[in-house]
């Protein structure tokens, strides 16, 4: 029997790819490539199973153009660059890489928020530009941290992680907004309390994006959103572009609506929206939550053994559609 070949859209950690080699003829992509979808149909072609980031979109067309492709086991906990649907119609199993990186993330967005509310970034770039001569009162005053109210959106791992990091680390009041309220047990160990979505908006001083990029969660932060938020209040965004109207967000910030931002993603990344480079209250990072050596080697890691217990029996850690299992 030959061995299963699997692509590797990609460059990842060689340790990885080495893995990989003992069970599987593997396609690699050591230049890092980024490939359109005309060039990722034909690296896949002859390949049962594909290890990819969310840059690569797996969708009908590209299913149809490889009918030998089994399983996408998705680098990130995010999957909206997946047509489950369509994957699922293919008989292709889907896969993703949750809870390896909860904690890590949820560091990155309290640190996000930490340097938003206290103009680190911009503060930063005023010393380096050698315009630091004096001390005075008001010299990148930000916004109270500890003891303020904090506002989670999405409270699923991570914005569980950020609710214990803010009301045990910082003594902070947290409320939260989810599609469904969790159990009591879950929201004593966060400390936090459910309210409404326009509530949230309207009392907290720091509000925080966790949600899964939908077609329902599209611009779950728009003008509207923002315009019931605190004048001194701050918006990290950790979850993906798309949550934000990022046009509305950069005329908001313009205007004084809110305090500042810190945005880990954008819509349209690695573009990011013009407005938002021009604007000093805003604190921008290229998509980097997770990025940790030991976070990624375990999302790189978790993605191989996906594809290493189903290609060889059948079976998956983390199935996005785990009706195809049902169905092989």
């Amino acid at each position: 029997m030959p061995r299963p070949t699997i692509a590797v859209a990609r460059a990842i950690f060689p340790e990885v790819i080495e893995r990989l080699h003992a069970h599987f003829e593997v396609r690699a992509n050591p230049q890092d490539q980024l490939l359109n979808p005309q060039e990722l149909v034909a690296f896949l072609q002859g390949c049962d199973g594909l290890l990819c980031t969310g840059s690569e979109r797996i969708d009908a067309a590209v299913l149809a153009a490889c009918p030998q492709l089994r399983i996408c086991a998705n680098m990130a906990v995010g999957y909206n660059n997946f047509d489950l649907d369509a994957m699922t119609a293919a008989r292709v199993l889907g896969t993703n890489t949750p809870d390896v990186l909860t904690e890590t993330t949820a560091d990155f967005g309290f640190a996000l928020l930490m340097a938003t509310a206290r103009r680190v970034t911009e503060s930063e770039h005023y010393l380096r530009a050698g315009k630091w001569t004096r001390w005075s009162y008001d010299m990148f005053a930000g916004q109270e941290v500890h003891g303020s109210t904090l506002g989670i959106i999405g409270m699923g791992r991570i914005g569980q992680g950020i609710a214990r990091r803010g009301a045990l680390g910082f003594g902070m009041k947290v409320i939260y907004h989810n599609r469904s309220r969790l159990d009591a047990d879950t929201e004593a160990q966060c400390q936090a309390r459910y309210v409404g979505k326009e509530e949230l908006l309207e009392r907290a001083d720091h509000v925080v994006l966790v949600v899964p990029y939908s077609a329902a969660s599209h611009h779950t932060i728009g003008a509207a959103e923002l315009a019931r938020m605190k004048p001194t209040a701050v918006l990290v965004n950790i979850a993906r572009g798309g949550i934000v109207d990022d046009a509305a967000l950069a005329q908001a910030l313009r205007d004084g609506k809110i305090a500042a931002a810190g945005l880990d993603v954008f819509e349209g990344e690695p573009q990011v929206h013009p407005a938002l480079l021009e604007l000093p209250n805003v604190v921008l990072t290229p998509h980097i939550a997770s990025a940790t050596v030991t976070t990624r080697k375990a999302m790189a890691n978790l993605a191989a053994d996906n594809l290493i217990r189903f290609l060889t029996d059948g079976a998956a850690l983390t199935a996005l559609n785990p009706q195809v299992l049902d169905a092989a």
